[in-house]
């Protein structure tokens, strides 16, 4: 009598918590997967310098440029500045923000764009991979690859146009 109501539980109990878990641990490459977008991601770690690139990709333009899209954070203790961009043996044009403050970001494309960066003629073809390097005042440089995108889906959007700039709010007048 004592095995059913005391006993049996217990051993169901810890059955069930043992055959529904999982058999490769905490570290189970399906658990620690999290790359969801076609970006890239670095970061740059100098002394008290850090900072992140996250979602990284050229967008290739019909007229032969391409335009930089991604996001850069700064989680290093003191502001640094972006002065420039560059893939093999092309300088990119950059407009917009280059300054970021500590935990402040650049973001290139998109509703919230601080800055825009183009390669000029450059006819990259979507689909590849091409090395991106960033070079920063105080954290320095770093490179990477990143990969080409067409400007289709939902980068059909993204063009080599005009400068990204903050939106003006204008208010009504009486």
């Amino acid at each position: 009598m004592r095995f059913r109501t005391t006993i049996a539980p217990l051993v169901i109990t810890a059955l069930s918590f043992s055959l529904t878990s999982c058999g490769a641990g905490p570290n189970a490459t399906t658990r620690l997967t999290k790359k969801v977008t076609d970006g890239q991601e670095a970061e740059i770690k100098k002394d008290d310098n850090k900072i992140i690139l996250r979602n990284f990709v050229l967008v290739a333009q019909p007229d032969g440029s391409a335009v930089v899209v991604g996001t850069a954070v700064n989680r290093g203790l003191r502001d640094d500045a972006l002065l420039g961009l560059a893939i093999p043996g092309t300088q990119a044009q950059l407009t917009g923000s280059s300054t970021i403050a500590q935990n402040g970001t650049i973001i290139f494309e998109g509703k919230s764009a601080s800055a825009k960066a183009v390669f000029q003629g450059v006819n990259l073809k979507p689909g590849t991979n091409v090395d991106l390097s960033l070079f920063f005042g105080v954290a320095g440089e770093i490179s990477f690859k990143v990969l080409v995108r067409a400007a289709e889906g939902i980068y059909a959007e993204v063009t080599s146009g005009l400068a990204a700039t903050p939106e003006a709010t204008t208010e009504p007048t009486a």
